[in-house]
C-alpha cells in the first residue's frame, strides 16, 4: 500500500473522538474516559492516561449535536 488510503494516528484519534462525542450525547451516563480508552485500544492506538483524560474532557465540552 502506498499509504494514501491509511489514516494517520491523528486522523484515527479524531474519528474515534467524533464517534464518542455522538455516543456520549445519546448516553451521557457512560464513562467517557473508559469508553475512549477502550476504543483507542481496540483500534491499536497507544495512548497514555494524560492524553485519554485530555481527549475525554474535549468530548465532554463539545456542544450537543442531538436535538
Amino acid at each position: 500500500m502506498s499509504g494514501s488510503d491509511e489514516a494517520s494516528r491523528d486522523e484515527k484519534v479524531r474519528g474515534i473522538v467524533e464517534q464518542l462525542t455522538a455516543d456520549m450525547q445519546l448516553r451521557p451516563q457512560e464513562d467517557s474516559e473508559k469508553l475512549l480508552k477502550q476504543r483507542l485500544d481496540d483500534a491499536g492506538i497507544a495512548s497514555d492516561d494524560e492524553e485519554v483524560s485530555r481527549l475525554a474532557r474535549d468530548v465532554q465540552q463539545r456542544p450537543s449535536q442531538v436535538d
